[in-house]
């Protein structure tokens, strides 16, 4: 492991507040990311007149990101009714940015197969579907797109991409020819996949999928066996959905042979490429058609300046719902602190939940250069009573940690000056 760099330390000036860059994601079916940044910045203003927030909403692929990108480049939202995860039709927005040459359009595959439009008791990846993700993606060509962002986080599938695919114009048939009903369970039965009714403006189309380099489709890490119990998969439910998208893997490698792009542009390996278990697979399918498949904060914050605020603070607070072994290093609160700590700047971390190792100077923080975690929880609560709270609960937290920085500038600045006072002599 490479030797880590001291933890930058705040050193306030004599008779100055304090500034604070605000960088967050969002706070899964609870808050957007510019809501968890709008309570952050809410509560470093209560804390008192003399701190000062400046809020960078950072898109990190799920909800949210279309917004936040149409906002940074002067873009707009287009709304489109498609069917959701369960089939029901909902209204979904994507962004076609602002001030480009290419026109550029942002699909956010949350707002239509996020695990938020799925009910709780109705949570099971073997049925739910991306199929109006790929409506979102024609509904972009149709507004005349020639390069479509399309962003990973936030799912309530595991299909792989299959849904998109079909909405696109593939067929999915099985052993009899029958067409293969949607969700992840039903691809264990798939004998070929029929591309000739595909949409024909995917070949003049340049299509990037954001995601985290970290996730795989298939194998032990694999997109079934880490996140399909988080999205209502019991333990029979994960063993059919990984056996279905080694199976889907297999016909799309025979059925869709070109070589496809992967993470960084090199050719895909649909089984174990980076980042082809994004967002239940569907990168994995996208990637078949030719998608190429970016680092997530690599293609998205390309719209946004996060460094800028970042080098004009004093200290930086970011946010998750939950700090965990995934936080490092994929998840927003580690990209922050890596840039962060490359400008000097100390790094305070808020979560709904903090994992083992996030303590002050434990590995896990420390692997991520982040200097302090706070839970918002200010005790045990049902998660509905704790997700319906979620702002005044990350406000609440915020004000209190932001009055213990002006507290120790009131007490570092006179330290300080007895200090300079004293080598002065």
């Amino acid at each position: 492991m490479p030797q880590q760099q001291p933890h930058p330390v705040w050193r306030p000036a004599a008779g100055r507040g304090i500034r604070v860059a605000v960088a967050c994601s969002g706070f899964k079916e609870a808050l957007s990311p510019e809501e968890v940044a709008a309570a952050i910045a809410e509560g470093v203003r209560r804390a008192g007149p003399g701190a000062v927030a400046e809020t960078v909403p950072v898109p990190d692929g799920g909800e949210g990101t279309a917004a936040i990108l149409a906002r940074a480049t002067g873009g707009r939202l287009l709304p489109v009714t498609v069917p959701g995860p369960l089939g029901a039709p909902v209204t979904a927005r994507f962004a076609l940015l602002g001030g480009d040459g290419p026109r550029t359009a942002v699909v956010e595959m949350a707002a239509a197969a996020g695990l938020r439009l799925v009910p709780r008791d109705r949570r099971d990846p073997g049925v739910t579907t991306t199929f109006g993700v790929g409506r979102l993606v024609s509904a972009a060509l149709d507004a005349g797109a020639r390069r479509v962002l399309i962003g990973c986080g936030d799912s309530g599938t595991c299909d792989g991409g299959a849904g998109a695919l079909c909405a696109l114009g593939a067929r999915l048939l099985d052993a009899r020819g029958g067409e293969l009903p949607p969700g992840g369970a039903a691809l264990a039965r798939l004998d070929r996949l029929d591309p000739a009714g595909l949409d024909r403006r995917l070949a003049g189309a340049e299509l990037r999928v954001a995601v985290d380099p970290h996730t795989v489709l298939c194998g032990p890490r694999g997109a079934a066996r880490v996140y399909g119990p988080q999205k209502g998969a019991g333990p029979a439910g994960v063993r059919a959905l990984a056996a279905g998208l080694e199976n889907w893997a297999r016909v799309l490698a025979r059925d869709l042979p070109g070589r496809p792009p992967g993470a960084g542009g090199a050719a895909a390996d649909l089984r174990l490429g980076p980042g082809t278990g994004a967002s239940g697979g569907l990168a994995a399918g996208l990637a078949a058609l030719g998608a190429r498949l970016v680092p997530r904060f690599e293609l998205l914050l390309r719209h946004v300046d996060l460094d800028g605020p970042l080098a004009r603070a004093d200290v930086v607070i970011t946010a998750e719902g939950s700090l965990d072994e995934r936080t490092f290093p994929g998840k927003t609160p580690a990209e922050v602190a890596r840039r962060a700590r490359r400008l000097g700047r100390p790094v305070i971390a808020l979560a709904g939940s903090v994992g083992p190792g996030w303590g002050p100077g434990e590995h896990r923080a420390r692997e991520c250069g982040i200097d302090v975690c706070v839970g918002v929880l200010p005790g045990p609560l049902r998660l509905e009573e704790a997700l319906a709270r979620s702002a005044g609960l990350v406000t609440d937290a915020a004000a209190g940690v932001t009055r213990l920085l002006l507290l120790g500038g009131r007490l570092a600045v006179p330290a300080a000056g007895g200090q300079r006072r004293r080598e002065a002599k």
